[in-house]
């Protein structure tokens, strides 16, 4: 296999949970050797938290924990030692980035803030990503998916105009602040490179939720309007949202002319009636539109969906269809299969398991599979073979609690 785009490049990844994690994952994808530093023990708290394979609440079982953390190496340290924090030194001055999602008090208080890292490693990238950032009077609040969800003011357009807001599904807000935090970093280890002089880079995970907030912050400043929730209705057109199917959803987006080809395909003379086919109107009489639309889909299934209304409406008749997928579909899409995006990686607690790949492909440098390490698992060789520990000096650590 290629060397990836990040071959060459050392991580010290101290985060834990989602954020951190997930951004480290992206950097050992595309090449970079990613040190996971965890507490000797017990390890990230991502590993206590399911599902488990089999249904077992084993440390080396969580699911979650073992997507964030393929591709890396494994190792454990404790921090919260005199002689964890000199080991951890050692590290960091061999290190090009170190990623660390704690709240902003922890580092400082283990003397391990970046003024202190950078003066011992002045190329040191540290990105520090929590749920408000470095500075300001929030820095120090807990918070959740929900509460940064809320706070950023995207539950305020999530949801239907009648119903309390929502949050997307899973853990939306933890994901893309961690991928967020990869573009700045690798910009900051750009700059380091040529200048010697690293950065610290402060995300936060409310301030990037706030920042996709698309161009509603505008509007509020031009004309003190604020955007209401509108659920899966667009004024750019009717149908346009999800419909129910015989044995699912199905997803329509029509405007313009594409309409007619809909109408075509559902053979109703009805909806060729001239208020349907121009765009105004057809919005204004959606209700009676719905009327002759509902019933020809709850009539038909997905596998109609796919193998006929897909194909016809989507190439070249403008309009843009598709169907609610559950996670079996994604893993039969054809689409992402020809892509090779899904990687195969076995693990001795999991057996053989199916990942995502990377988020985008690279021509010549394709994404670095790997299993998530074992707690621990890489102690041996990164204490002993880089840093010059002897296995009876492991032994002491690890009876001292150190490792």
């Amino acid at each position: 296999m290629s060397e990836g785009l990040l071959s060459g490049f050392k991580v010290l990844d101290v985060s834990h949970y989602m954020a951190g994690p997930y951004c480290t994952r992206l950097l050992a994808g595309y090449g970079a050797e990613v040190i996971k530093v965890e507490p000797p023990g017990v390890g990230d708290g991502a590993r206590r938290l399911g599902p488990f394979v089999g249904d077992d609440p084993h440390l080396e079982k969580s699911e979650l924990f073992l997507y964030l953390n393929t591709g890396k190496k494994g190792i454990t340290l404790n921090l919260k030692k005199p002689a964890g924090v000199e080991i951890f030194i050692r590290l960091v001055k061999e290190a090009d980035i170190l990623v660390e999602n704690f709240e902003p008090r922890v580092m400082p208080s283990l003397g391990l803030d970046y003024e202190t890292l950078s003066k011992l490693n002045t190329k040191l990238v540290m990105t520090s990503i929590s749920n408000f950032g470095q500075t300001g009077p929030y820095r120090d609040y807990k918070a959740a998916e929900i509460v940064e969800y809320a706070l950023s003011g995207l539950m305020k357009m999530t949801g239907e105009p009648d119903r309390e807001p929502l949050k997307l599904g899973l853990d939306a807000a933890q994901f893309t602040g961690g991928q967020a935090a990869v573009t700045p970093m690798l910009a900051a280890v750009y700059a380091a490179q040529s200048s010697s002089r690293g950065r610290q880079v402060d995300v936060s995970i409310m301030d990037y939720c706030v920042g996709i907030a698309e161009w509603q912050l505008g509007i509020y400043d031009a004309i003190k309007h604020i955007t209401p929730r509108m659920g899966n209705f667009n004024q750019k057109g009717h149908p346009w949202g999800v419909f129910p199917c015989k044995d699912g959803w199905v997803v329509i987006a029509t405007y313009g002319a594409s309409f007619k080809y809909l109408a075509d395909l559902v053979g109703k003379e009805e909806l060729k009636d001239p208020r349907f086919l121009d765009q105004g109107l057809r919005v204004h009489n959606s209700d009676e539109v719905d009327l002759y639309l509902l019933p020809w889909l709850v009539d038909h299934d997905k596998k109609y969906w796919i193998e006929n209304a897909f194909e016809y409406l989507n190439t070249k008749r403008g309009a843009a269809v598709g169907w609610v997928r559950n996670t079996e579909d994604l893993v039969n899409c054809p689409q992402l299969t020809s892509q090779h995006f899904f990687k195969t990686i076995g693990h001795p607690f999991h057996g053989k398991a199916v990942y995502p790949g990377g988020p985008a492909l690279m021509s010549k440098t394709p994404w670095k599979v790997g299993r998530a390490p074992l707690l621990g698992e890489d102690n041996e060789e990164i204490y002993c073979s880089r840093l010059g520990f002897t296995r009876k000096d492991l032994a002491w650590l690890r009876k001292e609690g150190i490792i």
